[in-house]
């Protein structure tokens, strides 16, 4: 996810995808760590758009 659509999401939009995407990176970790992925950078991908997700409300919430 492109920081310009994070910047166009309602601060509910930012909880449920922050919420959405931790869920579904603890499970990928988990399933890595059983038998690897095909793709091991899926995990560095979506940290970094965990990041921004959390930015992006920390941001909101300095300037409400």
């Amino acid at each position: 996810m492109k920081q310009e659509e994070i910047t166009q999401l309602s601060v509910e939009d930012l909880k449920d995808r922050l919420d959405n995407s931790t869920e579904k990176m603890e499970k990928m970790i988990l399933t890595h760590k059983v038998s690897p992925l095909e793709n091991p950078l899926q995990i560095k991908v979506l940290r970094r758009t965990i990041a921004r997700l959390n930015t992006e409300l920390t941001k909101r919430k300095k300037l409400a």
